[in-house]
């Protein structure tokens, strides 16, 4: 999917109710919108947009997977993409003045005289959230044959190094006490 008409929406035509459509994204789709967070990305999104008079309802269901780098050992981690967004997009006579007022981010306003909506930004911005903050293999995981076991025994070593450290200064302060 790479034309920009692939995610334009005509509700205009569309009966009150809910429609379904899909949507496949691939590396193309997030290497026009600058994504750097992940490599091989494979999204799939439903979504249910549920049509009635004056507002749309929109349901995206993020699934698919992409590559990222493990955040504790630096390798290359496979993650399984799964969230789903909601959305309300109001019809109204001033949506400029209306998108700058409002607060709530799961709330869009578009103008009456349209007839098309334009989701590719929607898409993205979901399928971006749907990546963790922390990319890392579970408790379990870790330290099996994906992670590198070198950077993780370093951690380890850093850690306790860290904590004696901590340990030390704890005490050497409380020396001072001790010789008064």
């Amino acid at each position: 999917m790479g034309k920009k008409r692939d995610f334009e929406i005509a509700f205009v035509g569309l009966k009150p109710g809910e429609h379904e459509f899909y949507y496949e994204l691939d590396d193309k789709f997030f290497l026009e919108k600058g994504a750097e967070d992940f490599a091989e990305p494979h999204a799939t999104v439903k979504l249910i947009l549920e049509k009635n008079n004056g507002f749309m309802l929109l349901r995206f269901e993020i699934g698919g997977n992409a590559s990222v780098t493990c955040d504790r050992c630096g390798n290359p981690l496979k993650l399984n993409l799964w969230d789903e967004f909601r959305l309300v997009v109001k019809l109204v006579d001033n949506p400029e003045e209306m998108n700058e007022q409002e607060e709530d981010p799961d709330v869009c306003y578009i103008s009456r005289g349209e007839s098309h909506l334009n989701i590719e930004d929607w898409l993205y911005e979901f399928v971006m959230l749907s990546v963790p903050f922390q990319k890392m293999c579970s408790p379990e995981e870790m330290g099996g044959p994906q992670c590198n076991n070198e950077v993780l025994e370093k951690l380890k070593e850093m850690e306790k190094r860290y904590s004696d450290n901590q340990a030390q200064s704890l005490w050497k302060d409380l020396d001072k006490f001790k010789e008064n």
